[in-house]
């Protein structure tokens, strides 16, 4: 990755309007002009996402669902262990992102993987069920995120996992199993990254954790690309249905 190439996503995140009527339409708007740089920029920027994959398991010939699923870049972290999924299945609202992914998936030969430009609030497979359900860094940017979580349990079969890793603040005052942030951290954050239409929020793990009998759960601190004093919480989640 380029210099150049970081300082064009960064002035595009920075300074180009978000526009659009739809959601659909404010994605586009956003990552159209990125969609080609996107992912080597995003690997030094969004944390964990390698991890939930490891920690996840391969079910075989099972259904998979990732959700905000982008260029396809997680289908990476599955190595050689992506064929023994029956179908696998990448939903997002941006076409350009879907573009990246449909060509990443030709020049990979996965023929078990479907690139679907869908809202995760609705999206079924046309399987009917799903064994993984997947959000990564993607809940943050979904406005109705509690629809897009009970589409999440209402498709997986019971037994089914969910793996959220994403952006967060705690509550001010979080359960005693959960990481408290003080006020800077709670109040900083979710407007530096509102004006990129992402919202991390305090009650996504909350809502998780009723929805979900807790499987995994990590936070955690991450550095950002040119912003060396500054560290953004975010956490990795993995629950199942019951």
């Amino acid at each position: 990755m380029s210099l150049w190439s970081d300082l064009k996503i960064l002035s595009q995140m920075a300074f180009k309007p978000v526009r659009g009527g739809t959601h659909a339409e404010r994605l586009e708007s956003f990552y159209g002009g990125q969609a080609r740089d996107y992912d080597d920029f995003r690997r030094r920027l969004l944390k964990g996402r390698e991890h939930l994959w490891d920690a996840l398991p391969r079910p075989d010939g099972g259904v998979w669902v990732d959700m905000g699923g982008g260029t396809g870049a997680n289908l990476e972290n599955f190595g050689p262990g992506i064929a023994s999924l029956g179908k696998v299945y990448v939903v997002d609202l941006s076409r350009s992102l879907l573009a990246v992914a449909g060509d990443r998936c030709r020049q990979r030969g996965w023929t078990n993987v479907e690139c679907v430009e869908a809202d995760a609030t609705t999206f079924r497979p046309a399987e009917g069920s799903a064994d993984v359900v997947t959000f990564s860094y993607s809940l943050t940017m979904i406005p109705p995120w509690h629809a897009a979580i009970d589409n999440a349990l209402a498709m997986l079969k019971p037994g089914g996992l969910i793996g959220v890793v994403d952006f967060y603040v705690a509550q001010k005052h979080p359960a005693e199993t959960l990481r408290r942030h003080g006020w800077l951290c709670r109040s900083l954050w979710p407007v530096w990254f509102a004006t990129d239409n992402v919202f991390p929020s305090p009650d996504h793990l909350p809502y998780l954790r009723r929805k979900f009998e807790t499987v995994r759960l990590e936070e955690e601190m991450a550095k950002l690309p040119y912003v060396p004093l500054l560290r953004a919480p975010y956490y990795t989640f993995i629950g199942r249905k019951a």
